[in-house]
């Protein structure tokens, strides 16, 4: 790309921070209707609640604000192509979404989008679709070079479900053809395909492993979407909950992920979960009791109450082994059950203050209001953001 045409993806920055979600809705809405198999592929939960949009109209922006440097933008790049290899996405469908996104911006744009504008989007779309195919085309080589590993998709039995709360079930996934599987990362996240007959679509849908990596199975802990003011029900989760039962044949995308636990420190630990964030925290607390990993862990989490509060027994009996684990629990309502280290209210860190220490590594995950409010708490006590690690799930909209 010549200087102009990085000026003139720079002019850009303004429209697209004003109207980047209503461009990229238009984008969606196009590409879908002309191309309607990838309807297959896209989450359609994240289509009507507006995340997926949001999502890409952020990306868009960091990448028109980064034109000059778009290498500041490798760690954005590589949690998004994590994404790209769990669904399976190949390099020639940049060349229908390149193609669809550059008509949006002409038909949003009008005469503003000039001959001049569109070409120098164009190379820049390539030059951005280029980048990510080859970090996928290195994160499918490797997936594919581990013992038990797969591209694509990979049909798993359920020989397993067990229910772990009022509304959180596991599910015990062992491939059919009685192989292996690829290790993977505690952290990283598997893809589940299930078809949906009242979209008459596939649909993915990614879920943390909530076990170690033990070469033989994964587990996924998935919580019923029931639906509510806040969002619609979830069409994936309430299958798997309802209709799959054990013996059932589920199609699944390898591990991917780049929200992982650094083995690579002695740092104490601290987990911060709300609600079914806690499953990634599950594998790599398994891990580390399971390696015999000596470093302090303080696990903090939050959920409506008793009933719906997930692995609560697992948890003590791994902190029981462990001899350097504290456990903090918080409840909107204690109701019948008050313990020691068991609060009333949402996750307040300001209780569990002996917990915050600037030099422990911080894992955190729930909703998005949920991770913002405790990245800033954590801040403001003087730990340093390379020490805090946080998982969003769905479209990564937060900015913090």
């Amino acid at each position: 790309m010549t200087n102009d045409q990085k000026a003139l993806i720079r002019a850009t920055v303004p429209v697209l921070r004003e109207h980047g979600v209503a461009l990229t809705t238009y984008f969606y809405n196009r590409l879908l209707t002309h191309n309607p198999e990838l309807k297959n592929v896209f989450n359609s939960a994240n289509q009507r609640t507006g995340a997926q949009p949001t999502a890409l109209a952020m990306s868009v922006l960091a990448y028109a604000e980064h034109i000059d440097n778009p290498e500041v933008l490798s760690q954005a790049i590589n949690r998004i192509a994590h994404k790209h290899v769990s669904l399976d996405i190949r390099p020639e469908q940049y060349a229908v979404v390149g193609k669809h996104l550059l008509a949006s911006i002409s038909e949003v744009l009008g005469e503003a989008a000039t001959s001049e504008l569109l070409e120098a989007w164009g190379l820049a779309y390539q030059q951005l679709a280029q980048v990510m195919s080859n970090v996928e085309a290195n994160l499918y080589s490797n997936t594919v070079a581990k013992a038990g590993g797969w591209s694509s998709w990979r049909p798993f039995v359920v020989q397993k479900k067990i229910r772990e709360s009022e509304e959180i079930t596991s599910f015990y996934l062992y491939p059919s053809d009685g192989g292996n599987v690829a290790d993977f990362l505690p952290g990283q996240f598997i893809t589940v395909r299930l078809f949906v007959p009242e979209l008459q679509v596939l649909q993915p849908r990614q879920y943390s492993i909530s076990c170690a990596p033990n070469g033989n199975y994964y587990r996924i802990s998935v919580k019923k979407e029931r639906g509510s003011v806040e969002g619609p029900a979830g069409f994936v989760s309430n299958l798997l909950h309802d209709k799959i039962q054990e013996g059932d044949i589920l199609e699944v995308a390898p591990p991917a992920g780049d929200f992982i636990l650094d083995v690579t420190t002695n740092n104490p630990i601290v987990f911060i979960s709300g609600g079914v964030g806690l499953t990634p925290f599950m594998s790599m607390l398994e891990y580390l009791i399971q390696t015999g990993k000596d470093r302090a862990i303080t696990w903090i989490h939050g959920c409506r109450g008793y009933e719906v509060h997930a692995f609560k027994d697992s948890v003590s009996e791994l902190g029981g082994r462990h001899q350097q684990m504290a456990i903090h629990t918080f409840y909107d309502k204690l109701d019948d059950h008050p313990q020691e280290f068991y609060y009333e209210g949402f996750v307040d860190l300001t209780k569990v203050k002996e917990a915050i220490v600037p030099q422990a590594d911080y894992y955190i995950c729930g909703p998005a209001v949920f991770i913002k409010k405790h990245v800033e708490y954590l801040r403001s006590q003087g730990v340093n953001s390379q020490f805090i690690h946080f998982e969003e799930f769905g479209p990564a909209i937060l900015v913090v």
